[in-house]
């Protein structure tokens, strides 16, 4: 009987040990990524992320987009005006539960 308590708190401490372990060797796979220079890919595809959304900022909207673009974003405006009534539709509709 005693033997069969220490079994059970010994496995009890074995499942425990593993779980805090393996949460510690996942942390530390997180910092490890986040400290250790990037693949070249990466740092490419981060660079021209970070580039678009400057640009972005800058114009206020699409980047590189010519007066095609806008009056195409216009007619479709206005077609979804037209079709679900007035509006903003540019903006995310607000709910309001009470």
């Amino acid at each position: 009987m005693i033997l069969r308590q220490i079994l059970r708190l010994s496995s009890l401490f074995h499942s425990a040990v593993s779980v805090h372990l393996r949460r510690n060797i996942g942390l530390s796979a997180i910092v490890f990524n986040k400290t250790k220079e990037l693949d070249p890919v990466q740092k490419l595809f981060l660079d021209k992320i970070r580039e678009y959304n400057t640009k972005s900022e800058q114009a206020g909207g699409p980047v590189d987009a010519g007066p095609d673009f806008q009056k195409d974003l216009n007619e479709s405006l206005a077609r979804l005006q037209r079709a679900y009534g007035e509006g903003d539709l540019t903006k995310f509709p607000e709910f309001k539960f009470e």
